[in-house]
C-alpha cells in the first residue's frame, strides 16, 4: 500500500538531496575533538553577555543574585566534570537553573510543552583564552517557540528579571 507523500515529506526529501547523504551522517561519525568550541558556536535565541569577572566569581555572582531577588535556585550541573568523568574534555562549562514558579507556571498553563524550557536555565562558559560569558534563551524567542500570545506581560518580566541576574556579571558604572 502507498501513501500519499505529504508536502513536509517532499520537503525534507529535496532538502536532504540538496545537502547529500553526508550531511545527515557526518555529524553522527565526527570525532568529539571536531566539535564547534562552546562559546563561537550559534544558537538560535541566545542571549550571550561577557562577564567582567573570572569564572568561579560568575557563578557566585550570578547565585547570589538569584537568591537577593528571593528567586528559588534548583541546581547548578558542571558540565565540565561530567565530561571528565567521561575521560571528555571540554572548556569550563556549568548550566544554573532558577526560577520563579508562580511565574513559570504560568506559562506552562499556555502550553505544558513550554516546560521543556523551564526552569530557566543560565549558562556560564568560558573561553579558550579565559573570557568568560553568560549565556540564557531569549524570553521572546521562548513564547514564539510554544506560540505563547497570552502572556506578554510574564514574558516581559521574564525577561526583565533575566538580564538582571545576568548584570551581576558586569562591573557596575
Amino acid at each position: 500500500m502507498r501513501r500519499k507523500l505529504k508536502k513536509v515529506d517532499l520537503q525534507f526529501l529535496a532538502l536532504l538531496l540538496l545537502a547529500g547523504p553526508a550531511s545527515i551522517v557526518s555529524p553522527i561519525l565526527a570525532p568529539a575533538h571536531s566539535a564547534v568550541p562552546v562559546a563561537s558556536a550559534p544558537g538560535e535565541g541566545v542571549i550571550k553577555l561577557r562577564s567582567d569577572y573570572g569564572f568561579d566569581e560568575t557563578i557566585v555572582r550570578l547565585k547570589g543574585d538569584i537568591a537577593a531577588k528571593g528567586i528559588r535556585f534548583f541546581d547548578e550541573i558542571d558540565h565540565t566534570k561530567l565530561g571528565a568523568r567521561a575521560n571528555l574534555t571540554i572548556n569550563r562549562s556549568t548550566l544554573l537553573l532558577f526560577g520563579n514558579p508562580p511565574l513559570g507556571v504560568q506559562f506552562l498553563q499556555s502550553n505544558p510543552i513550554a516546560g521543556l524550557d523551564w526552569p530557566v536555565r543560565m549558562l556560564v562558559t568560558q573561553d579558550d583564552d579565559g573570557t568568560v560569558w553568560v549565556s540564557w534563551t531569549d524570553f521572546s524567542f521562548v513564547a514564539g517557540r510554544y506560540h505563547l500570545r497570552d502572556r506578554d506581560a510574564q514574558i516581559k518580566m521574564a525577561t526583565e528579571v533575566a538580564a538582571s541576574i545576568a548584570s551581576a556579571a558586569r562591573k557596575q558604572p
